[in-house]
């Protein structure tokens, strides 16, 4: 399976912060928004990754992210030229993903807690496989309903008389019949290719299914000011409490196997003196105890 980073957009929303960095550049507490989506890509197993943005933005996210060997992983770019919807990922990077599944992530999306996304990707098979929020304000998102017995029967974009308080997260695994549904898509009356008429041609087809996230898990869409503050306040919290960090590519390199210790260390190496550094060295510090236990 590979997997798309959708870091376009205009970024209105994050003004003027945007005039100058892509939104999915923006800090969230220590370090860039777009760490957090690729770390649970790494940690789900993924190791070929497309990021998409702007004309303006992709040096940047080249510069920051380079060719993904420092994790153990491939990162490929393709150019947004302008944002018409989620489902133009899928027109674009139509040639890195080929003959493969795929999982698209919104580079705005923050999920912390629990192993929800590995566990779907390692258990999918085909169709496509969307996940379920319980939010208070649904009529922000693109919601779902169920069935008494729990199985999805509608979905339904920023309805504005939601039927269920489950939001669709900005996550979506697909077979790759995805390519031949997204070209079928005609824009919305936003002028949108919109990801909710890829999931309706799915569930039309009954091959949708719809998994709830549990209730430790947590989902932040840092969008604009307000919830990038929320957000970076979140993630602050539970790392000082914790002592782990959120959203650590190289961390989760390590831990599935994509760098090998002596890898890890070299990278750590390379990296100037800060928190970062210090915690990731604190990391390979507990490699080597638990080694030692093992041995």
């Amino acid at each position: 399976m590979k997997a798309i980073v959708l870091a376009g957009g205009a970024g209105s929303r994050l003004y003027p912060l945007t005039k100058v960095s892509s939104k999915q550049l923006q800090a969230v507490f220590d370090k860039p928004m777009i760490y957090y989506p690729l770390t649970v890509l790494i940690a789900s197993g993924i190791n070929e990754l497309c990021v998409i943005s702007t004309a303006q933005d992709l040096q940047r996210y080249k510069d920051l992210l380079g060719d993904g060997r420092q994790w153990g992983v491939e990162i490929q770019y393709r150019e947004q030229s302008t944002p018409e919807g989620i489902a133009q990922a899928f027109l674009i990077a139509a040639d890195f993903i080929a003959s493969d599944a795929v999982i698209l992530m919104l580079g705005d999306n923050i999920f912390s807690g629990g192993d929800d996304f590995p566990r779907a990707v390692s258990g999918f098979t085909d169709g496509a496989t969307i996940f379920a929020y319980h939010v208070k304000d649904p009529e922000r998102y693109g919601v779902v309903e169920f069935d008494r017995n729990g199985k999805a029967i509608s979905i339904e974009e920023k309805p504005r008389h939601p039927k269920s308080s489950y939001a669709v997260p900005g996550v979506y695994i697909y077979d790759n019949n995805v390519l031949e549904i997204a070209r079928a898509v005609k824009p919305s009356v936003r002028g949108e290719l919109e990801i909710t008429d890829v999931n309706l041609e799915y569930l039309r087809r009954g091959k949708l299914q719809v998994r709830r996230l549990s209730r430790g898990f947590a989902w932040l869409d840092a969008g604009t000011s307000t919830a990038l503050h929320e957000a970076s306040s979140y993630i602050e919290a539970i790392e000082r409490r914790q002592g782990i960090k959120i959203g650590c590519p190289e961390e989760a390199a390590l831990v599935r196997g994509f760098l090998n210790i002596g890898q890890f260390e070299a990278l750590i190496d390379r990296m100037p003196t800060c928190e970062y550094s210090a915690y990731l060295r604190g990391v390979a510090d507990e490699w080597h105890r638990l080694q030692g236990h093992d041995q």
